[in-house]
């Protein structure tokens, strides 16, 4: 059973991937190197850079080239958008010190992988982590020069993914509609739903035009990793739908408080 389910998560890789799955001994490799994979960490959450044109299973966006994805048991290959873990950030392999403590500061994270068919097995490209883990982590190598210029270096390239004036807009509206939100708030909640390339629901028609329904939605996605114990629930492992029926209820009280007028 457990070599059955291995193989059907490896013929999910190989559709994702862009892999040639007709040789019997491609198939095998990645069988093998995802078994040896799975035996290191199984609670281990894992996010799959694909070599081809992809499609989310569950909301069937069409997320082309190069898409980052994630393999939920009967439910197929989701854009991170789908499995809860697009407010993530990158970080890519290359400083041990900094990994390890980002990830120590993260209540959720994953490993993201890319199939080398030179190598014939997975190989890391880094980690995706929070953004409170990430920036404590930074905050304790600030004694490195080299850490510092990172941090540096990612603001700017941040930054400049930013459209700072629909960003205005965005926390203007989510202002107007939540006038209780904490000081800050909303501009957090703009920047990270208006992010650009991200897919995240700022960039939709419907948040361009300001739409209420789309910021609310926006407001939602925040209120849940930031206000209640959701990301805990999905780094036990439990289903997203399962884990946000848990907190639908805190979820709803913080939105009727920051609505009060």
């Amino acid at each position: 059973m457990r070599e059955a389910q291995c193989e059907v998560a490896v013929n999910r890789c190989s559709i994702a991937e862009g892999m040639e799955t007709n040789s019997s001994v491609d198939r095998q490799d990645q069988l093998s190197s995802y078994v040896r994979m799975r035996s290191k960490n199984e609670t281990e959450l894992k996010v799959f850079i694909s070599n081809r044109d992809s499609i989310c299973d569950d909301c069937g966006e069409e997320l082309g080239r190069k898409a980052w994805i994630t393999l939920v048991r009967d439910k197929g290959a989701l854009c991170l958008s789908c499995a809860d873990l697009d407010h993530l950030l990158f970080l890519p392999s290359g400083d041990a010190a900094l990994t390890r403590r980002a990830r120590k500061y993260s209540v959720l994270s994953a490993v993201v992988l890319r199939w080398s068919q030179a190598r014939k097995q997975y190989e890391r490209q880094g980690l995706l982590v929070e953004q409170q883990g990430l920036e404590k982590a930074e905050a304790e190598c600030l004694a490195d020069s080299e850490a510092r210029e990172l941090c540096r270096q990612r603001e700017a390239e941040r930054r400049n993914e930013l459209d700072r004036q629909y960003v205005e807009q965005f926390a203007t509206r989510v202002r107007e509609l939540f006038p209780n939100c904490p000081v800050g708030r909303e501009e957090e909640i703009a920047e990270h739903a208006c992010l650009k390339y991200s897919g995240r629901v700022g960039r939709s028609a419907f948040a361009k035009a300001l739409d209420a329904e789309a910021v609310r939605l926006a407001v939602v996605a925040h209120v849940r990793h930031r206000e209640t114990i959701y990301d805990r629930l999905l780094a036990k492992g439990y289903e997203r739908s399962d884990a946000r029926a848990e907190v639908h209820g805190a979820v709803d009280l913080v939105l009727a408080n920051w609505a009060e007028r």
